[in-house]
């Protein structure tokens, strides 16, 4: 689905305002409330938007520590392994992938210790071979989809 440079700028606003009014959007760009919503009602059952929830920081939740742990899972079992890190509430995020491991995992831990102790729960589970691990020392590009969403939305066509 294509966004357009008006999508763009709703999904700036969202981005950049997520508690404003549907209403202040639409004075804001100067069109119909109506306009604003309906982009609204599209781009999520698009799935361009897919939540409405704050970002919360796992350190101010008493685990500032970040880890990528790859997990090398044996043939055939990499959806039972999916399922059972999904049960790991230390792990925000995990994703297949190419390369030298089949998952990646995206672990929060309180210290050093706790990351061993998820690490070691998760060298557990049938079907995990062997883990690597990278702990993030700082972040350097948080999180962000504004500069997506301008590029996509034609600011920076032609590149």
């Amino acid at each position: 689905m294509a966004v357009d440079a008006l999508d763009a700028k709703i999904l700036g606003l969202l981005l950049e305002a997520p508690r404003t009014s549907v209403r202040e959007y639409a004075r804001l760009l100067g069109v119909a409330r109506g306009t604003v919503q309906a982009r609204l009602d599209r781009l999520e059952r698009d799935g361009v938007i897919t939540a409405y929830a704050p970002r919360l920081s796992p350190a101010a939740l008493d685990h500032p520590v970040l880890a990528f742990v790859h997990i090398e899972v044996t043939q055939g079992h990499l959806e039972e392994v999916a399922d059972a890190l999904a049960e790991v509430p230390q792990i925000i995020e995990a994703f297949s992938t190419t390369g030298g491991g089949d998952l990646l995992a995206r672990v929060v831990a309180r210290d050093a210790a706790h990351l061993e102790d998820v690490i070691q729960r998760l060298i557990s589970l049938p079907g995990v071979v062997r883990t690597r691990t990278e702990v993030a020392l700082r972040e350097r590009v948080p999180h962000r989809m504004l500069p997506l969403v301008q590029d996509v939305g034609g600011a920076d066509r032609g590149r």
